[in-house]
């Protein structure tokens, strides 16, 4: 399902999104959301991270011998890639 959008640009930002879908040979929707996909990626990762980091000081994720503040840690960072 694809939803319009309509934006208003700066003049100069007009421009270089016009640059770059040219250059990438690439619609300029295109362009727009491969950015707003990688943006979202990069916060989520951020996100995740400082989850990861309340949990490494969690006292309540430490059992015995078995160290699930790791495990979770783990599983956390190969997902965040």
């Amino acid at each position: 399902m694809t939803i319009r959008k309509n934006f208003l640009f700066e003049q100069e930002v007009a421009k270089h999104l016009e640059e770059l879908a040219k250059a990438e040979g690439k619609t300029q929707t295109q362009i727009v959301q491969e950015m707003t996909e990688e943006r979202y990626r990069q916060i989520r990762k951020k996100r995740k991270l400082e989850a990861l980091e309340k949990l490494k000081n969690s006292p309540a994720a430490n059992i015995g011998d078995i160290d699930i503040r790791q495990i979770r840690i783990e599983k956390a960072l190969k997902h965040a890639e």
